[in-house]
């Protein structure tokens, strides 16, 4: 029985991890955590029977106490940090799926690799920003960390069975997102409906909103450099339309390995779930005889300046990438709510990638601290 606790519950990758563990019944799920979802939460506490919860907002947990009483008492209810910080070094967990979006995601993924849980790992600004710190503490507990990200699963997959065969590079595909081959004149005029009708995958909104700038493949490319201790040089960002393939490895030999699929999360999961074992899997498969065509793009990295603005961050290093993420995911929050149009999000992330004074080792509460710096930042000249 292979035991599975999730930080994020009720998001997208969330709800996919949980439909992965109702279709295996050799899966147990022991904990789980949300924002402040509590109807959905309840709901997945009455199927999957979790011994503990956490909820990020107190007030919330205490009504979902309430709530489950009667039915199940035995679930424990926790709230805030220390509530994620529980769910990620439960005892009876062998892998911690990191669901949740945003730099929450850090310190739960510390403390699990120090209780020596391996990490099917979909929280990328973890590894965007804390790196250095993340993969050396991984390499000492011996924990895996096991991508969960399409395209770094895919990754991973092909470079199973090629341990010490040296990578040249990596091409990290990307869709293009729905404002593929438009100009940055065209982009002016974009809506939050257009951003999130995303051509391919079924996402959350802030990662739709990613994929539509082009900052989630910047996000990836800072991801793939620790993942796979490759330089930025190394990797190659390739426009794949119909997401059919989900990235690929250039070996010294020229050899090019990829790994195909329809667009499915369910995968990368659950080979992070199962790993190194595969296990059949529902769904739709590739029909080849009905595949017309695979083209490939380069990206316009000057109209969708944030893949440009995220190789900058990690060739600069130290905090540059967390100030990247933090601007990202602030101007994101202020685009959801239309406060900003679409081609601010970059304005705010170059305005304080310039800014900052770089610190080039910087240890958790360094990075903490830099993000609470950009939001003061961006809170300060865009008072919308």
């Amino acid at each position: 029985m292979r035991k599975v606790a999730i930080l994020g519950s009720t998001g997208s990758v969330g709800t996919q991890t949980l439909d992965v563990i109702r279709q295996n019944k050799d899966l147990q799920l022991v904990a789980i955590s949300a924002g402040s979802n509590i109807a959905l939460l309840e709901e997945q506490i009455r199927e999957f029977h979790p011994k503990l919860v956490a909820v990020w907002n107190k007030a919330k947990a205490d009504e979902l106490k309430l709530a489950i009483a009667d039915v199940i008492p035995a679930c424990k209810v926790v709230s805030g940090m220390e509530g994620l910080l529980e769910v990620a070094v439960i005892e009876d967990s062998d892998i911690l799926i990191t669901a949740v979006v945003g730099m929450i995601g850090i310190r739960p993924t510390i403390a699990a690799l120090h209780a020596g849980k391996d990490i099917g790992l979909a929280n990328k600004e973890t590894l965007v920003t804390a790196g250095h710190i993340i993969m050396p503490l991984a390499k000492e507990k011996n924990a895996a960390i096991l991508p969960v990200d399409s395209e770094h699963s895919a990754i991973f997959q092909c470079l199973n069975g090629e341990q010490g065969n040296q990578i040249h590079k990596i091409l990290l595909t990307a869709s293009g997102g729905p404002f593929r081959g438009m100009s940055k004149e065209e982009l002016k005029f974009v809506t939050l409906d257009m951003a999130l009708n995303h051509p391919n995958w079924s996402m959350g909104r802030k990662i739709t909103i990613d994929s539509a700038t082009m900052v989630n493949k910047g996000l990836e490319v800072i991801e793939a450099k620790w993942l796979f201790h490759v330089e930025p040089e190394q990797i190659e960002v390739v426009i794949q339309p119909q997401s059919i393939i989900h990235s690929m490895v250039e070996f010294e030999d020229g050899a090019v390995m990829a790994q195909l699929g329809t667009p499915d999360m369910r995968l990368p999961i659950q080979y992070a779930i199962y790993y190194p074992k595969r296990v059949y899997l529902d769904g739709k498969r590739l029909d080849f005889s009905r595949l017309s065509e695979i083209t490939f793009q380069k990206p316009d990295m000057d109209t969708f300046c944030g893949l440009k603005y995220a190789y900058n961050a990690i060739r600069t290093g130290g905090t540059m990438p967390t100030v990247l993420n933090a601007a990202n995911e602030l101007a994101v929050a202020k685009f959801l709510n239309k406060k900003i149009k679409f081609l601010e999000i970059y304005e705010m992330i170059q305005e304080c990638m310039e800014s900052h004074t770089l610190i080039k080792n910087p240890t958790v509460e360094d990075i903490l601290e830099t993000e609470q710096w950009v939001y003061e930042i961006i809170e300060s000249r865009w008072k919308s």
